[in-house]
């Protein structure tokens, strides 16, 4: 699995327990919505800069973002 893709599914799966939508969490990282659709469906790859700020708004370490999915 590409780096991209587990940041992908951490991203969808943290924001959705979380209950936030997708414009829920870019209004609060102040970013545009249509970015974190696009982080979702890997069309795009989120900055280090970017990545810390949607773990803030999420409430987790930057590197929950990153991680493996658990087996």
């Amino acid at each position: 699995m590409s780096l991209r893709e587990r940041v992908a599914r951490n991203l969808r799966r943290l924001r959705q327990e979380k209950s936030l939508s997708q414009e829920e969490l870019a209004d609060r990282a102040d970013i545009n919505r249509n970015y974190v659709g696009m982080l979702e469906r890997e069309e795009n790859a989120a900055t280090v800069d970017m990545l810390e700020k949607l773990a803030a708004v999420l409430e987790v370490d930057p590197v929950e973002l990153l991680r493996r999915d658990r087996a």
